[in-house]
C-alpha cells in the first residue's frame, strides 16, 4: 500500500521495512516488494546480541546478515544497520571494531542510536563521547554513520520509551543484571 500508485505511492527510497532479524521474512519481503530495508543489530556478537534481542537465538547474525547480502546483491540498495548504543554494554571501540569486521561485506550505513532510558530500567545512555568515538572508529573505516537526534525523551516517549511501560516478562533485565555481577565479580577487586 505504501508503494501502490492507487494507495500512498510512495518511491522505493521512501519507505524502510525495519526488523530484528526475522530472516525467512527478508527472503519473502525481496520477493514480494521493493523497498529500503534495516536490521537492529545491536551488537557485534551473538553472546550478547542474544541477550538484546532474544529472536538472535533463532536466526544468529551470521544467518541474518546472510540473508542481508542476498536482499541486496544485484541493485544498489544498502541495509541500514540499526545500533542502540549503552553505556558498558555495546559502546566501547573495540565492539566498534568488532562491528566494522562483522559488516565490511555488506553494503550497509549505520544508524547510532543513543539508548533511551526509561523507568525501570538499569541500562544507561553512553556518552556523547563514547558515541563520537564509536561513530569516528565506523566511519573511519569507510562506513556511513549517522547518529539519531532524540526527541521525547523528556516525557518518556522517545524510542523505545514505551515499551518500558510494560512489565518485563521476558526477564531479560533480571538476567542481564545477573551477567553484569558475574562479571564484575570475576575481574575482582578494583
Amino acid at each position: 500500500l505504501m508503494r501502490d500508485d492507487l494507495a500512498f505511492g510512495l518511491a522505493a527510497r521512501r519507505v524502510t521495512v525495519s526488523t530484528a532479524g526475522l530472516v525467512p521474512k527478508i527472503k519473502e519481503l525481496r520477493d514480494a516488494v521493493d523497498v529500503a530495508l534495516a536490521i537492529s543489530l545491536h551488537a557485534p556478537e551473538d553472546e550478547l546480541r542474544n541477550e538484546l534481542v532474544p529472536l538472535n537465538r533463532k536466526y544468529p547474525i551470521a544467518t541474518l546478515l546472510e540473508a542481508c547480502r542476498e536482499y541486496v546483491q544485484g541493485t544498489r540498495n544498502r541495509i541500514t544497520v540499526e545500533y542502540t548504543l549503552i553505556d558498558g554494554v555495546n559502546d566501547s571501540p573495540a565492539q566498534a571494531r568488532k562491528l566494522v569486521r562483522l559488516l565490511h561485506t555488506i553494503p550497509c550505513k549505520l544508524n547510532l542510536i543513543p539508548f533511551n532510558p526509561f523507568p525501570g530500567t538499569h541500562y544507561r545512555r553512553s556518552s556523547d563521547g563514547a558515541i563520537e568515538q564509536f561513530k569516528r572508529i565506523v566511519m573511519n573505516a569507510g562506513f556511513i554513520a549517522t547518529v539519531r537526534r532524540t526527541r521525547g525523551d523528556d516525557i518518556d516517549a522517545a524510542c523505545g520509551q514505551l515499551v518500558g511501560q510494560v512489565r518485563d516478562r521476558t526477564k531479560r533485565q533480571e538476567r542481564f543484571r545477573a551477567r553484569l555481577e558475574n562479571l564484575s565479580m570475576a575481574a575482582g577487586p578494583q
